[in-house]
């Protein structure tokens, strides 16, 4: 009961109190990054993207743009590694870009902890055990996040976030913030093995059935 408790009202409670409070206190940084943007990148100085959030519903990401929109005889973008900029890779390996999801946290959309939103596409190739990741807020960082970030296959990626949504509580938040600090200042993670970004998801690498030990 405590920790359902936790899930559905003190785990919000805290989202709003701690989002705001980091955009206040982050608004130098922020105004700044919006200039660099614009600066380096142009307009828009936003990357906007629908991502699937709590329940299943459609949401729209907000983050700092960090590729060219380059694209191709086809109209087609370019692949990331030809669009992500030495700014754009600043950015991302600082996490700088992820700051304006505090604005989806603040309106409800995210949360600071939770399992990271996938683009809405991805939703229809879910198993039943993977959709359970929605059974929470996403969130800005994560178990996931914090066991490997990028570095990880999308499956192990799945199984995390499930065994985040069986165990959320205010220790096991408090437990990934604490780790995510040391991973962002260290920059592990940022890329996948042999990519500019992540790859896209386009098969199931494995059935989801084992759980990560803590």
């Amino acid at each position: 009961m405590r920790g359902i408790t936790y899930k559905n009202v003190w785990k919000r409670l805290l989202d709003i109190m701690g989002s705001f409070s980091l955009l206040v206190i982050l608004s130098p940084l922020l105004l700044a990054a919006m200039a660099l943007v614009r600066l380096k990148l142009g307009s828009p100085i936003f990357f906007t993207q629908e991502r699937l959030g709590l329940n299943g519903q459609s949401f729209r990401i907000w983050k700092f743009r960090s590729m060219t929109n380059c694209v191709d005889e086809a109209g087609e973008f370019l692949p990331d590694e030809y669009r992500l900029t030495r700014f754009g890779k600043l950015l991302r390996d600082w996490s700088v870009d992820e700051l304006p999801q505090l604005w989806n946290v603040l309106i409800g959309d995210m949360s600071l902890i939770g399992p990271r939103p996938f683009i809405a596409e991805y939703g229809s190739r879910y198993t039943t055990e993977q959709m359970r990741r929605h059974e929470v807020r996403p969130g800005i960082s994560g178990w996931a996040q914090v066991m490997g970030r990028n570095s990880i296959g999308w499956n192990q990626k799945f199984i995390l976030d499930v065994w985040y949504v069986d165990h959320c509580s205010l220790m096991t938040d408090i437990k990934i913030l604490l780790r995510t600090i040391p991973i962002v200042l260290g920059r592990a993670g940022v890329t996948a093995e042999n990519h500019a970004t992540m790859p896209k998801w386009v098969e199931h690498e494995a059935p989801l059935e084992d759980r990560p030990a803590e």
